[in-house]
């Protein structure tokens, strides 16, 4: 008994060792067999690591009183005093409202549009309107908000382009710069996003349309079914991935508004309902050199980011059999 009581041990050590090694045997022939694969793939990992995993150190000075004079060794540590900084901050929980309010409005309405928008595409028979339609809805895409900003700075003022109709029409008997407006800021960033992004949005979808087996509408066509039930039974339940995909990355990009859109249509006028968490880091981080209250804001918001993500994906894959799209 008390050599086998040695013995053991020994033994287990020695499986331990050649599972190890064969473990690593099995790598090195399956990287090898991969070899062009893999080179491929190396240099993307080492593009990560430089500038995505490395840079998060820099996240240590949300726990410090950082300035420019200061090394991020030699700034002293704070602890949690700048997030408590940020719990009594006023404008930081109307930059939260904003940001929140925005990005509710680009969600119930943005989200749905592209979806209508690719299934009118390509329900459309003639090959030459799909073709301009989609051409004329990705157009916007390609501009920058910079272009888009002055074009619409343009059209909202007092006698632009908005104004003249509105006036033509008899619904206003005068012209007012509508970007001055606070009260209607959320709408003009709204709808401003869904005019930019819905075109370029219905490409997944379409993709995704175009593989659907032909079949499946004939065999749809046979039974009666009209145009709306084989959209409702076949097209939507085909795209039920995609769609899933893509709420899972809209709901994780809740509190990240968009910071060129928001820094090019926001003025002194309409400052209390323009301003986004984002701007909000920019203007004090940037602007007003505050460099660790502005990380602690961006390092609290990537960590609610994420828990929205997780619960998202929690959300879909009920909706997808319990298989999740991540």
């Amino acid at each position: 008994m008390a050599k086998l009581a040695v013995t053991q041990p020994s033994g287990s050590n020695l499986n331990e060792k050649r599972t190890i090694g064969q473990k690593i045997k099995e790598f090195a022939v399956d990287f090898w067999r991969q070899r062009e694969l893999q080179s491929m793939i190396i240099p993307g990992i080492i593009f990560m690591i430089i500038f995505c995993y490395i840079p998060i150190y820099g996240l240590t000075i949300a726990f410090k009183s950082y300035t420019v004079i200061d090394t991020l060794d030699s700034a002293p540590w704070v602890g949690m005093e700048n997030f408590k900084i940020i719990m009594s901050d006023r404008y930081f929980w109307d930059a939260v409202i904003n940001t929140l309010g925005i990005s509710f409005l680009k969600l119930g309405i943005g989200f749905i549009i592209p979806i209508i928008l690719a299934i009118m595409i390509y329900e459309l028979s003639f090959t030459r309107m799909k073709k301009f339609v989609q051409t004329v809805s990705y157009l916007p895409h390609f501009l920058s908000w910079i272009v888009l900003g002055g074009m619409m700075i343009n059209w909202f003022s007092t006698t632009g382009l908005f104004n003249q109709i509105l006036l033509d029409l008899g619904i206003i008997s005068k012209g007012q710069n509508i970007l001055l407006d606070p009260g209607k800021y959320w709408w003009i960033a709204t709808l401003s996003d869904i005019w930019k992004e819905a075109g370029w949005g219905t490409i997944l979808y379409l993709a995704i349309m175009a593989k659907i087996d032909p079949t499946y509408y004939e065999a749809a066509k046979i039974d009666g079914a009209s145009r709306l039930r084989q959209i409702w039974n076949i097209t939507l339940p085909n795209m039920r991935s995609i769609i899933s995909l893509n709420l899972i990355l809209t709901v994780s990009g809740l509190l990240g508004s968009n910071l060129d859109q928001t820094l090019v249509l926001m003025n002194s006028q309409n400052r209390e309902k323009a301003e986004v968490i984002n701007s909000y880091v920019y203007r004090m981080g940037l602007t007003q050199g505050d460099f660790s209250y502005a990380t602690a804001v961006g390092l609290g918001v990537s960590i609610v980011s994420v828990i929205l993500l997780v619960t998202a994906n929690k959300v879909t894959s009920k909706l997808n059999d319990n298989q999740s799209v991540l």
